[in-house]
């Protein structure tokens, strides 16, 4: 262990989400148990105390300016963002505390201050999923990767939703002090210390906006209506009355991706939510028109890195035998 303590300074605001800021907090504190020595600082952008986003007060230790520098910055998410305008003076202290400290990090939706102060330019990033193109439309220069659960760039680091911020904690000690520390601060949290697969594993089914063609919105409600049925991409261009060319040129300009791409898309959306409901692996690839598990299997793996059975697991129920 370094004798010198690492001192980590915390941007918090009025609406701030609380789990952001302790998750993270709690982590470090865990790992000063073990040994190690992390100095935290909650801070404000004037120095006033917040209230976070379910209203419990926040007492902070002062100012960006009030405290030595930091050798981690992080700025945590609230639900405020990206719903309004990140807010001068937090994009100042934001951009002045980064320009001190040694690294800097966000939790969720806090990478649209960093956006904001103009620290991801150019830097890979990612944030909650259902935000995650948000981030890219505000800020073109960033480059987004929805699916991770954080991204480091250099000196910069960006986490996706909240919980995550437990994960890229538990990587800063990990790079602070090595695994067998990060390991036993998990195990003493009784989390994950890496989590399988990515985000895209906590999303809802059939996110994002629908088609605009109506033939393209067609193909949507055919297959949710029949998963099992045929949709081959002769069989929907005879069903839509459209060419099978014409068909693959709609999804290719307007989805940037293959008819029977799109229907394998649906089908694992729909498995997905059969799996949430209780059904075993294989009846959900028999109910949403998998040809066969292992070819359920191959598509978990690709987008999930999880197969249906371990998602199953972890996601059909909250409840656990007695």
């Amino acid at each position: 262990m370094s004798a010198a303590p690492h001192r980590i300074a915390i941007l918090v605001y009025d609406g701030v989400k609380m789990l952001d800021v302790a998750g993270p907090a709690d982590v470090f504190g865990e790992a000063n148990q073990l040994g190690a020595d992390y100095r935290i600082a909650l801070l404000s952008a004037t120095g006033a105390d917040v209230a976070s986003s379910i209203g419990v007060r926040i007492a902070v230790d002062g100012s960006p300016a009030s405290q030595p520098d930091p050798d981690t910055f992080v700025i945590p998410g609230g639900a405020i963002y990206p719903r309004t305008p990140v807010a001068r003076d937090l994009v100042e202290a934001t951009r002045g505390l980064a320009a001190r400290s040694g690294r800097v990090a966000s939790v969720c939706s806090g990478a649209f201050v960093l956006g904001a102060a103009g620290l991801l330019d150019g830097k890979r990033a990612t944030t909650h999923w259902k935000i995650a193109r948000e981030l890219a439309d505000r800020h073109p220069g960033i480059r987004v990767e929805p699916d991770a659960l954080h991204v480091r760039d250099g000196s910069t680091y960006t986490s996706a939703g909240v919980t995550a911020g437990i994960d890229l904690a538990l990587a800063l000690v990990e790079e602070d002090h090595g695994p067998d520390l990060s390991r036993e601060v998990a195990r003493a949290l009784v989390v994950y210390l890496q989590r399988a697969g990515g985000q895209s594993q906590f999303s809802a089914p059939l996110q994002g906006p629908p088609p605009r063609s109506p033939v393209l919105r067609t193909v949507v409600d055919l297959v949710t209506a029949d998963p099992a049925g045929n949709h081959s991409p002769a069989a929907l261009a005879g069903h839509l009355h459209v060419s099978s060319r014409h068909l693959t040129r709609l999804f290719r300009e307007e989805l940037s991706t293959t008819p029977a791409r799109y229907v394998e898309s649906i089908r694992f959306d729909i498995a997905k939510a059969l799996l949430d409901q209780g059904h075993t692996a294989t009846q959900a690839a028999s109910l949403a028109g998998f040809p066969s598990y292992e070819s359920l299997r191959r598509v978990f793996v690709r987008e999930l890195s999880l197969s249906p059975t371990a998602y199953r697991r972890r996601f059909s129920t909250a409840r656990r035998n007695r």
